[in-house]
Protein backbone atom coordinates (compact mmCIF):
# COMPACT_ATOMS: atom_id res chain seq x y z
CA UNK A 1 0.00 0.00 0.00
CA UNK A 2 1.47 3.41 -1.08
CA UNK A 3 0.62 5.14 2.33
CA UNK A 4 3.30 2.26 4.03
CA UNK A 5 6.19 5.02 3.19
CA UNK A 6 4.37 7.62 5.72
CA UNK A 7 5.07 5.90 8.85
CA UNK A 8 6.81 3.65 11.02
CA UNK A 9 5.58 0.66 13.04
CA UNK A 10 7.58 0.77 16.32
CA UNK A 11 6.73 -1.21 19.17
CA UNK A 12 3.35 -1.89 17.48
CA UNK A 13 2.35 1.82 17.16
CA UNK A 14 2.20 4.14 14.35
CA UNK A 15 4.90 6.88 14.36
CA UNK A 16 5.15 9.48 11.29
CA UNK A 17 8.13 11.71 11.35
CA UNK A 18 8.23 15.20 10.79
CA UNK A 19 9.76 14.47 6.56
CA UNK A 20 7.52 11.50 6.02
CA UNK A 21 4.42 14.11 7.03
CA UNK A 22 6.04 16.71 4.80
CA UNK A 23 6.82 14.60 1.85
CA UNK A 24 3.31 13.36 2.04
CA UNK A 25 1.74 17.39 2.46
CA UNK A 26 3.75 18.43 -0.48
CA UNK A 27 4.37 15.69 -2.90
CA UNK A 28 0.88 13.78 -2.47
CA UNK A 29 -1.98 16.13 -1.45
CA UNK A 30 0.04 19.33 -2.92
CA UNK A 31 -0.41 21.08 0.68
CA UNK A 32 2.03 23.93 1.43
CA UNK A 33 1.36 24.46 4.40
CA UNK A 34 4.67 25.90 7.09
CA UNK A 35 2.99 23.61 9.88
CA UNK A 36 3.93 20.89 8.11
CA UNK A 37 7.58 21.86 7.37
CA UNK A 38 9.58 19.12 9.11
CA UNK A 39 11.26 22.53 11.43
CA UNK A 40 8.35 24.10 11.95
CA UNK A 41 7.84 25.31 15.74
CA UNK A 42 3.85 24.10 15.54
CA UNK A 43 4.88 21.29 13.42
CA UNK A 44 1.47 18.71 13.20
CA UNK A 45 0.95 15.85 10.77
CA UNK A 46 -1.17 16.71 7.96
CA UNK A 47 -5.32 15.19 8.84
CA UNK A 48 -5.45 13.93 5.17
CA UNK A 49 -1.95 11.80 6.36
CA UNK A 50 -3.89 9.78 9.19
CA UNK A 51 -7.20 9.87 6.93
CA UNK A 52 -4.94 7.74 4.41
CA UNK A 53 -3.54 5.52 6.99
CA UNK A 54 -7.10 4.62 8.25
CA UNK A 55 -8.46 3.45 4.81
CA UNK A 56 -4.94 1.48 4.13
CA UNK A 57 -5.12 -0.26 7.75
CA UNK A 58 -8.97 -0.79 7.85
CA UNK A 59 -10.35 -0.53 3.88
CA UNK A 60 -12.90 2.09 2.43
CA UNK A 61 -16.36 1.69 3.44
CA UNK A 62 -19.45 2.90 2.14
CA UNK A 63 -20.43 5.01 4.52
CA UNK A 64 -17.17 6.73 6.55
CA UNK A 65 -17.12 10.06 8.78
CA UNK A 66 -13.77 11.28 9.80
CA UNK A 67 -13.80 13.78 12.50
CA UNK A 68 -10.26 14.94 13.71
CA UNK A 69 -10.33 16.12 17.81
CA UNK A 70 -6.44 17.20 17.96
CA UNK A 71 -3.18 17.65 15.99
CA UNK A 72 -0.64 15.17 15.70
CA UNK A 73 3.01 15.63 16.39
CA UNK A 74 6.15 13.85 14.77
CA UNK A 75 6.88 10.26 16.19
CA UNK A 76 4.20 10.54 18.81
CA UNK A 77 3.16 6.67 19.02
CA UNK A 78 -0.04 6.38 17.82
CA UNK A 79 -2.45 3.21 18.11
CA UNK A 80 -5.32 2.44 15.56
CA UNK A 81 -8.47 0.86 17.14
CA UNK A 82 -11.21 -0.45 16.14
CA UNK A 83 -14.54 -0.78 18.52
CA UNK A 84 -18.44 -1.83 18.11
CA UNK A 85 -17.52 -4.85 15.82
CA UNK A 86 -15.75 -2.91 12.82
CA UNK A 87 -17.90 0.32 13.15
CA UNK A 88 -15.64 2.81 15.10
CA UNK A 89 -11.97 3.76 15.01
CA UNK A 90 -10.09 5.70 17.27
CA UNK A 91 -6.57 7.09 16.46
CA UNK A 92 -5.01 7.41 20.08
CA UNK A 93 -2.16 8.09 21.84
CA UNK A 94 -0.45 6.12 25.11
CA UNK A 95 -2.24 8.21 27.31
CA UNK A 96 -5.65 7.50 24.95
CA UNK A 97 -5.68 10.88 23.76
CA UNK A 98 -8.04 11.11 20.56
CA UNK A 99 -6.90 12.54 17.19
CA UNK A 100 -9.15 11.15 15.00
CA UNK A 101 -12.54 9.06 15.27
CA UNK A 102 -14.50 7.09 12.46
CA UNK A 103 -17.39 6.20 12.23
CA UNK A 104 -18.08 3.41 9.60
CA UNK A 105 -21.21 1.55 8.17
CA UNK A 106 -21.68 -0.67 4.70
CA UNK A 107 -19.53 -3.10 2.78
CA UNK A 108 -15.53 -2.46 2.94
CA UNK A 109 -12.98 -2.79 0.41
CA UNK A 110 -9.93 -3.85 0.93
CA UNK A 111 -8.53 -4.01 -2.71
CA UNK A 112 -5.03 -1.65 -2.68
CA UNK A 113 -5.54 -0.34 -6.06
CA UNK A 114 -9.08 0.99 -5.25
CA UNK A 115 -8.02 1.99 -2.14
CA UNK A 116 -5.26 4.28 -3.58
CA UNK A 117 -6.90 5.55 -6.10
CA UNK A 118 -9.73 7.27 -4.00
CA UNK A 119 -6.99 8.05 -1.62
CA UNK A 120 -4.75 10.32 -4.05
CA UNK A 121 -8.05 11.58 -5.67
CA UNK A 122 -9.42 13.03 -2.38
CA UNK A 123 -6.51 14.29 -0.73
CA UNK A 124 -5.39 16.25 -4.72
CA UNK A 125 -9.25 17.93 -4.43
CA UNK A 126 -8.39 18.73 -0.68
CA UNK A 127 -4.94 20.32 -1.57
CA UNK A 128 -6.79 23.21 -3.50
CA UNK A 129 -8.72 24.47 -0.81
CA UNK A 130 -6.54 27.38 -0.77
CA UNK A 131 -6.71 30.05 -2.53
CA UNK A 132 -8.74 28.21 -5.21
CA UNK A 133 -12.04 27.71 -3.18
CA UNK A 134 -12.02 29.94 0.11
CA UNK A 135 -10.58 32.97 -1.73
CA UNK A 136 -13.73 33.23 -3.79
CA UNK A 137 -15.85 32.17 -0.95
CA UNK A 138 -14.45 34.44 1.32
CA UNK A 139 -14.52 37.20 -0.51
CA UNK A 140 -18.09 36.95 -1.44
CA UNK A 141 -19.15 36.70 1.80
CA UNK A 142 -17.38 40.33 2.45
CA UNK A 143 -14.62 38.44 5.32
CA UNK A 144 -11.08 37.08 5.11
CA UNK A 145 -8.93 35.36 8.07
CA UNK A 146 -6.19 37.13 9.66
CA UNK A 147 -3.82 38.01 7.16
CA UNK A 148 -0.14 37.96 9.27
CA UNK A 149 -1.67 34.52 11.26
CA UNK A 150 -4.39 32.90 8.96
CA UNK A 151 -6.43 30.36 10.45
CA UNK A 152 -7.68 27.31 8.80
CA UNK A 153 -8.67 24.05 10.90
CA UNK A 154 -9.49 20.95 8.92
CA UNK A 155 -12.84 19.77 10.92
CA UNK A 156 -14.14 16.31 9.36
CA UNK A 157 -15.05 14.48 6.36
CA UNK A 158 -17.19 12.16 5.05
CA UNK A 159 -18.13 9.70 2.28
CA UNK A 160 -21.08 8.10 0.80
CA UNK A 161 -20.38 5.52 -1.76
CA UNK A 162 -23.09 4.30 -4.13
CA UNK A 163 -20.61 1.36 -5.05
CA UNK A 164 -16.60 1.13 -3.95
CA UNK A 165 -15.21 -0.41 -7.23
CA UNK A 166 -14.77 2.99 -9.00
CA UNK A 167 -11.98 2.83 -11.83
CA UNK A 168 -9.99 6.65 -12.02
CA UNK A 169 -12.33 8.58 -9.77
CA UNK A 170 -12.54 12.00 -9.69
CA UNK A 171 -13.65 14.26 -7.36
CA UNK A 172 -15.66 17.92 -8.61
CA UNK A 173 -16.57 20.64 -6.01
CA UNK A 174 -20.31 20.40 -6.05
CA UNK A 175 -20.35 23.85 -4.12
CA UNK A 176 -19.48 25.43 -1.31
CA UNK A 177 -20.87 27.64 1.53
CA UNK A 178 -19.89 30.04 4.44
CA UNK A 179 -21.72 30.79 7.53
CA UNK A 180 -19.99 33.39 9.79
CA UNK A 181 -20.70 33.91 13.26
CA UNK A 182 -18.78 36.78 14.47
CA UNK A 183 -14.79 35.83 14.04
CA UNK A 184 -15.87 32.48 13.20
CA UNK A 185 -16.74 30.98 10.08
CA UNK A 186 -17.86 27.52 9.20
CA UNK A 187 -16.76 26.02 5.74
CA UNK A 188 -18.95 23.53 4.34
CA UNK A 189 -17.36 21.77 0.90
CA UNK A 190 -19.49 19.55 -1.12
CA UNK A 191 -17.98 17.43 -3.66
CA UNK A 192 -19.38 14.91 -6.34
CA UNK A 193 -17.24 11.59 -7.11
CA UNK A 194 -17.32 10.00 -10.37
CA UNK A 195 -16.27 7.13 -12.25
CA UNK A 196 -16.22 6.15 -15.81
CA UNK A 197 -18.67 9.32 -16.69
CA UNK A 198 -21.08 8.87 -13.69
CA UNK A 199 -21.54 10.14 -10.39
CA UNK A 200 -20.97 7.34 -7.79
CA UNK A 201 -21.00 8.96 -4.39
CA UNK A 202 -20.24 12.36 -2.12
CA UNK A 203 -17.74 13.85 -0.22
CA UNK A 204 -18.41 16.47 2.49
CA UNK A 205 -15.79 18.64 3.99
CA UNK A 206 -15.91 20.88 6.67
CA UNK A 207 -13.33 23.67 7.84
CA UNK A 208 -13.69 26.35 10.39
CA UNK A 209 -11.85 29.69 10.11
CA UNK A 210 -10.89 31.62 13.06
CA UNK A 211 -10.22 35.59 13.44
CA UNK A 212 -12.11 36.51 10.67
CA UNK A 213 -11.98 40.61 9.73
CA UNK A 214 -13.67 42.70 7.08
CA UNK A 215 -12.31 41.78 3.55
CA UNK A 216 -9.44 43.49 1.87
CA UNK A 217 -8.29 42.90 -1.84
CA UNK A 218 -4.83 44.08 -1.25
CA UNK A 219 -4.44 41.65 2.39
CA UNK A 220 -5.39 38.99 0.14
CA UNK A 221 -3.86 39.33 -3.15
CA UNK A 222 -0.49 39.75 -1.14
CA UNK A 223 -1.28 36.15 0.39
CA UNK A 224 -1.95 34.63 -2.69
CA UNK A 225 0.95 36.08 -4.02
CA UNK A 226 3.25 34.93 -0.79
CA UNK A 227 1.17 31.38 -1.66
CA UNK A 228 2.51 31.08 -5.00
CA UNK A 229 5.88 32.44 -4.25
CA UNK A 230 6.35 29.65 -1.33
CA UNK A 231 4.68 26.96 -2.93
CA UNK A 232 7.45 27.84 -6.12
CA UNK A 233 10.28 27.69 -3.76
CA UNK A 234 8.96 24.19 -2.13
CA UNK A 235 8.13 25.89 0.89
CA UNK A 236 5.02 25.89 3.05
CA UNK A 237 2.13 28.64 3.54
CA UNK A 238 1.12 30.24 6.91
CA UNK A 239 -2.33 28.88 7.55
CA UNK A 240 -2.62 26.32 11.07
CA UNK A 241 -4.57 23.01 11.62
CA UNK A 242 -4.07 19.76 9.75
CA UNK A 243 -4.55 20.78 6.40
Amino acid sequence: MFSEQFFVVRDGRVLITANQASYFAKEIAGDFNPIHDPDARRFCVPGDLLFAIVLSQFGLSEQMTFQFRNLVGAEVPLQFRESNNGETIEVIDEAEKVYLDVQRSGAITRDEQVIEEFTRCYVAASGKNFPHTLKPLMESHGVMFNPDRPMVIYESMSVSLNQLDNPAPELELDHAELEVAGKRGNVTLAYNLSSDGKVVGEVSKRLVLGGLREYCPEAMAGIVEEFYRLKARGTRWGMTGSE
